[in-house]
């Protein structure tokens, strides 16, 4: 079934095309999800609260842009609706911290995706979300800074923190698996 039928049929509640358009975009959402949750438990409560709000709201989709990054947009916005939830933002900030941390390619290529998206995923909750959303979905500081109710200073600090741990984290993690352990 196209996906304007598909949508059509959402939009009237439709449990088969609601099932259908679930199982279609499930495994891509659900990747997005885990991006920004701390482990897949999390990321499956986010993705199950995105998809009611995506089936509930479906009948206000226009079909202006993409359907698919509207959803995106409700996972994203799902995951710093639970995030503010969680967590507090008592953080103190060196606001001149903005220079850029470089990870060796070396590090990267030896590295595989799920250990870098471990790494990501065990990074403090504040760091995770400003990672995620500046390096991964390309929102900018000012963005950033409207969507988690803190400065720019703030979100670019996060950042800067948040690649120093992850370049430590891989660094050792590579050092390990050189020595032949894997342990913490």
């Amino acid at each position: 079934m196209k996906l304007n039928e598909l949508l059509k049929l959402c939009k009237k509640d439709d449990i088969r095309a609601q099932k259908e358009l679930y199982n279609i975009y499930k495994d891509r959402l659900f990747v997005l999800s885990l991006k920004y949750s701390r482990n897949r438990e999390e990321a499956e409560d986010n993705l199950h609260d995105s998809f009611m709000v995506i089936f509930t709201t479906i009948k206000k989709y226009k079909g202006k842009g993409s359907f698919e990054g509207w959803m995106k947009r409700i996972v994203i916005n799902k995951a710093i609706t639970s995030f503010k939830k969680q967590s507090k933002f008592n953080v103190l900030i060196n606001e001149e911290i903005t220079e850029d941390v470089m990870v060796e390619e070396t590090t990267l290529d030896q590295t595989s995706l799920q250990v870098i998206l471990n790494a990501v995923q065990n990074l403090p909750d504040r760091y995770r979300m400003v990672f995620n959303l500046y390096q991964m979905d390309n929102y900018t500081h000012k963005e950033i800074s409207e969507m988690l109710d803190i400065t720019i200073g703030t979100s670019k600090s996060n950042l800067h923190r948040a690649k120093v741990i992850l370049k430590e984290n891989l660094q050792k993690l590579n050092v390990n698996s050189k020595n032949g352990s894997y342990g913490n």
